[in-house]
């Protein structure tokens, strides 16, 4: 039985979670207001980020790759919630103000034949923003290989993109805007541990097409592990905020907003 509430339990875990919360921030400061739209998230992993911009305001839909990640979305926001293969969408020509597309692209292998399918499912005008890892060839990544901490274990099928190749792959459909990249080496590093913590608390599941997923059955079988993250989150808070004095550096993440061409 789940003790912890529907939508209790993502939040005080994303309460905890300086990525997350970075994520989030990255993704609203380009989207912009909601209000009165009609929205499409894709991929937002356990379905937190799907909530909380739901509670922005706008009429919105969601979906994802795997059915885990479909269900724990669907136990937060209840309804709208699709499962897709990376290829179609079950959405209406033209449907969407926004859409906005978090850690996908890189889970998929028809990344041009689905931008397509986003192109045809955006309103004129409407605006497209994109989250995906930044490709960095750094000492870290290597280490993260080296402990088996790999694209495919992740579900990924490429690495990430850089922003001259993400601007290539929107091309023609979309006019890239802006871009920028966050999550530099002291919050990668912290990333690092809490996907090997993650692997250890997910051990003996079955693999996902998306990574490391948290739910909330999985807080509940580790109520004391969460507890003992929960105390030692302002360390956590410190180490990532030392991401700021590395000033010239690119992050490991990737966030761009394109307009569609119609």
């Amino acid at each position: 039985m789940n003790h912890v509430g529907d939508q209790e339990w993502p939040i005080r875990l994303f309460n905890r979670s300086v990525l997350k919360q970075r994520k989030f921030r990255e993704i609203t400061d380009l989207l912009g207001e909601t209000r009165n739209l009609r929205c499409l998230d894709i991929g937002s992993d356990n379905g937190v980020i799907s909530l909380l911009l739901r509670n922005r305001g706008g009429e919105w839909k969601s979906a994802d790759l795997d059915p885990e990640t479909v269900e724990s979305i669907r136990s937060l926001v209840k309804e709208d919630v699709y499962q897709i293969d990376g290829k179609a969408t079950p959405f209406k020509d033209g449907e969407f103000d926004r859409v906005v597309i978090v850690d996908f692209l890189e889970h998929i292998h028809p990344d041009l034949e689905f931008v397509e399918e986003l192109f045809r499912i955006m309103k004129p005008g409407g605006k497209l923003i994109v989250n995906v890892p930044n490709i960095k060839n750094s000492m870290l990544r290597r280490f993260r290989l080296a402990i088996g901490q790999t694209d495919e274990k992740h579900g990924h099928v490429r690495p990430g993109y850089t922003p001259e190749s993400l601007s290539r792959l929107l091309n023609g459909r979309f006019s890239c805007e802006a871009y920028r990249t966050y999550s530099k080496f002291f919050s990668e590093c912290l990333d690092t541990l809490m996907t090997w913590g993650m692997g250890l608390v997910k051990k003996g599941d079955a693999p996902s097409k998306k990574g490391v997923v948290v739910t909330g059955s999985d807080i509940d079988r580790n109520r004391k592990l969460f507890r003992l993250y929960s105390f030692v989150y302002p360390v956590v808070w410190i180490f990532a905020a030392l991401d700021r004095i590395l000033f010239w550096a690119s992050g490991y993440m990737l966030i761009a907003r394109a307009a569609v061409r119609k």
